[in-house]
């Protein structure tokens, strides 16, 4: 499992990637709103645990995109706004839990064990996004209720912008979860790839699906 942790305060970004990686979980930790959203373009993350106060932006109006952009996985807020009020906000823009500052390592762990749990058994074998559907138990995929053709290279693709509809996913990202070996990673590959899905899946609104992000790599839209 890896979790994001996004924490200005040197020493306390410290001690959670710590706390959290011995209890087993891989830790990213960054400093900044812009750090952040930089992390979640070059890697997905099971889990975010937010501070608030941060130097580049509040960290609510940085949760409010995430959820806008389709970031689904949990976010526990970490803050020394710990008013009645404070809460309900952050509960409200998209946060999962929120923990007031002073906390106990143990119950943060606790906390997001939980979330954690809950987001895993509620996870669908059916995805469905702008007239796409994969069924992913059944290995089958439709586009406006027609079934559509895929290898399995192509389905392996496409779950990936289906569980992160919406994300820009960098190409090293995508290539690292459909090519299992690195001798077979191949960035040429994955525009040949990308243009069969096009094909595949031509939408009817004249909006495409799949955008080029220069430089990036490709998003879901």
């Amino acid at each position: 499992m890896k979790i994001l942790v996004v924490e200005d305060l040197a020493r306390l970004g410290l001690l959670l990637k710590r706390g959290l990686t011995d209890a087993g979980y891989t830790v990213g930790c960054v400093g900044s709103c812009s750090d952040a959203r930089d992390a979640l373009c070059e890697a997905s993350y099971d889990a975010i645990v937010l501070d608030l106060g941060l130097p580049d932006g509040d960290g609510l109006d940085l949760l409010h995109e995430w959820r806008k952009s389709g970031f689904n996985e949990p976010v526990i807020i970490l803050s020394a706004r710990d008013t009645v009020q404070d809460r309900i906000k952050g509960l409200d823009v998209g946060a999962d839990d929120y923990l007031p500052k002073p906390f106990s390592l143990d119950e943060l762990l606790a906390r997001l064990r939980s979330l954690l749990r809950r987001q895993s058994s509620v996870k669908d074998t059916v995805l469905e996004h702008r007239g796409i559907r994969v069924d992913l138990a059944g290995r089958t995929a439709q586009f406006n209720g027609v079934p559509v053709n895929l290898t399995s290279r192509e389905f392996a693709l496409l779950e990936i912008f289906m569980h992160n509809a919406g994300r820009i996913l960098t190409r090293m990202l995508i290539c690292e979860k459909v090519w299992s070996s690195p001798y077979e990673m191949d960035a040429n590959l994955l525009d040949v790839y990308m243009s069969k899905l096009r094909a595949k899946f031509e939408p009817t609104d004249g909006k495409a699906l799949f955008k080029t992000i220069r430089g990036v790599g490709y998003q879901l839209r």
